[in-house]
């Protein structure tokens, strides 16, 4: 009876162990909520950027829209479109449209997301989304991964910017022809393109 007893205790104090280490795991892809659908419209959001300063969604959007980028600090891949992300942004800003990074990763804090930015030339905001809250409305999983938002709010675009980190190697600019083709008034031609990168790495 009490070897019985003993072994009951010992299974019931593994179960205990197991359900911390899985409550403790934080949360996988696999229960992300879905991203919004193409010509879904995103609703309105506000952070914080790295100064404090609050701003929303639609006070950052230019005249004809958006490309929200989720971006990392620490991540190697989207380090290395660094250069590609704020070439965009200026060649875009131009041409009404703005871009704006937001870095959801609880690992990083905002003193390092401003440090970053600094010491890589990123001109354009960027936001912190303490919690993931707006990575978990936008269904984002990897940095970096972009999302074109028209001027109606609508949305047209979703994925990877291009199909190759080394930017010698890119035979597909997915996000800049997306941009170029809803600038000219014309259906973007590829609304999605897998994006690729480093998890972003959420709260439990």
């Amino acid at each position: 009876m009490k070897k019985q007893y003993a072994i009951s205790l010992i299974l019931a104090s593994l179960l205990v162990i197991a359900l911390a280490a899985v409550a403790g795991s934080g949360r996988n892809g696999n229960d992300l909520p879905a991203p919004p659908a193409i010509g879904a419209t995103i609703d309105d959001f506000k952070l914080p950027d790295v100064d404090g300063g609050t701003h929303s969604l639609n006070s950052l959007k230019g005249k004809n829209g958006a490309v929200v980028i989720f971006i990392a600090t620490r991540c190697p891949i989207s380090n290395g479109y660094n250069e590609r992300m704020e070439k965009l942004a200026q060649d875009y800003k131009a041409r009404g449209i703005n871009v704006i990074g937001i870095n959801s990763n609880s690992t990083e804090p905002v003193s390092e997301v401003k440090s970053h930015a600094a010491e890589k030339g990123l001109t354009f905001t960027i936001l912190k989304d303490d919690g993931n809250k707006i990575a978990d409305r936008f269904g984002a999983s990897h940095t970096p991964e972009a999302y074109v938002i028209n001027a109606s709010n609508k949305l047209v675009y979703h994925g990877r910017i291009d199909d190759q980190l080394k930017v010698e190697r890119v035979t597909s600019n997915d996000l800049r022809n997306a941009l170029d083709e809803m600038l000219a008034g014309k259906p973007v031609s590829k609304t999605s393109a897998d994006a690729f990168g480093c998890s972003i790495k959420r709260v439990s």
